[in-house]
């Protein structure tokens, strides 16, 4: 159950990520509701008709991005590509927190295992070529004219995420049931590895993509990326 010094810094690092995360987060939203009201209407022509269209209104154009496939078809392609896959790896790891019972009692666990692997593979794979698209989209104008060096450190912590992620899914020779054990020892305020990862290589790659995973959760509440929050806000006033 032992762990080497260097991926005890990064689990004992997770509880510094979650706490700079949620007190930056906080901090934002509530810059962000102190913020004086405009005393004029920005709302968008044309505008919804009541309410509940208005909130469908919302939700397209924060979830489907309509204006970025009017300037950029390519562009919202692979976001569309990139935040679909990022939605089905957040979802697929609640299986580190607990298995999903219901469904393995319906379809056997080795066909849940099965799934994920094939699922989990195929995700992975589509995020890397969406990331490497946006990275070299970065040295074609217009957008390297744009670009600041805070978009290449995103990129690359984002690559490194999931590009280790792919590594353990495909060359990995620990079971998810390993992973898990991990990820409930760091829960419990105990971190360390079980037999099986302390004596596979797999844990240095775990090991990695858990540091990538914290820089990038310390670095997101004052990053650009903020925007996934902010985007509601102004798609409501652009509605209303």
């Amino acid at each position: 159950m032992n762990m080497d010094p260097f991926s005890f810094i990064v689990a004992i690092l997770v509880y510094v990520a979650v706490l700079v995360f949620i007190s930056g987060m906080t901090f934002k939203i509530i810059v962000w509701a102190r913020s004086p009201g405009m005393k004029i209407n920005l709302g968008m022509y044309p505008k919804p008709k009541n309410g509940f269209i208005r909130f469908f209104k919302i939700l397209k154009d924060s979830f489907i991005f309509p204006q970025t496939l009017e300037v950029d078809r390519w562009m919202w392609v692979f976001a569309m590509l990139f935040h679909f896959a990022l939605f089905v790896a957040l979802f697929g790891h609640f299986r580190l927190v607990k298995e999903f019972t219901f469904v393995s009692n319906v379809i056997g666990i080795d066909n849940l295992n099965t799934l994920g692997a094939v699922g989990g593979g195929t995700v992975g794979i589509t995020m890397l070529i969406a990331l490497v698209y946006y990275l070299f989209r970065r040295f074609a104008s217009p957008y390297k004219d744009i670009s600041v060096p805070e978009d290449f450190l995103l990129i690359l912590l984002l690559l490194g995420i999931a590009g280790l992620g792919v590594h353990m899914r495909f060359f990995g020779t620990v079971h998810t049931e390993d992973y898990r054990e991990y990820f409930q020892s760091i829960m419990r305020f105990k971190p360390a590895f079980n037999k099986a990862l302390a004596q596979s290589q797999t844990r240095w790659v775990l090991s990695w993509h858990v540091l990538f995973v914290n820089l990038f959760v310390i670095y997101f509440p004052f990053s650009k990326l903020v925007h996934v929050i902010g985007t509601f806000f102004t798609n409501k006033i652009r509605s209303e």
